[in-house]
């Protein structure tokens, strides 16, 4: 018997509580309907009311870890231009336990997501929104005369991306190596490079 509907969204946060605890251990190769019960101390039977099939679980799981992320504490944009371009990057690094934690989800999560169509264009936008967070702050930067004008705010936009979650993805397999201090001196290594022509 489904849920009543005052029942059914007072334990949609208990699912996505469960849905997350299950992301940060294991991430989405462990993501299943039992594991997610198993956490709730529910049946399978139950948990299929809200997400009747796996790949309902997985969507939920995507918007969760969007959301997520979109909520999480932010630096402060100090100034115009690549002051706030690099406060943007550093938030995007795994540098603190909880960016780590879910940096490791994300990465998780693209294998499902290269497999299924739906999936791959919702990530494709995602990384389009990024982009278009960071262009006019790159403009700004092309304004002031601290980033080269040849290049397109957008062309910039990709490379700043491509940069920093290339760093993301060294950073989860060899924390040892790319620590907080090291990423951050990168980053910064980066953005000096794109100066020099200016």
């Amino acid at each position: 018997m489904p849920p009543a509907p005052g029942d059914r969204e007072a334990r949609r946060k208990d699912v996505s509580e469960a849905v997350w605890r299950v992301l940060a251990d294991k991430g989405f190769g462990g993501l299943t309907l039992r594991a997610v019960a198993a956490g709730m101390g529910v049946s399978t039977g139950m948990l299929m009311h809200y997400f009747p099939t796996k790949r309902a679980l997985i969507t939920h799981a995507l918007d969760l870890l969007e959301r997520n992320t979109a909520q999480r504490p932010r630096r402060a944009h100090p100034a115009p231009g690549l002051a706030t371009v690099r406060a943007m990057l550093l938030d995007i690094l795994p540098l603190t336990p909880d960016d780590t934690a879910r940096n490791r989800i994300w990465v998780s999560s693209w294998d499902l997501s290269l497999a299924d169509g739906d999936l791959t264009a919702a990530q494709a936008a995602r990384y389009a929104r990024l982009r278009s967070a960071l262009a006019p702050h790159l403009k700004a930067a092309q304004d002031l005369g601290e980033l080269p004008a040849e290049a397109g705010p957008e062309r910039l936009a990709a490379a700043v991306v491509a940069f920093t979650h290339g760093l993301v993805v060294q950073a989860l397999f060899d924390p040892d190596r790319f620590s907080g201090d090291v990423q951050t001196a990168l980053l910064d290594d980066f953005l000096a490079s794109l100066t020099r022509s200016a």
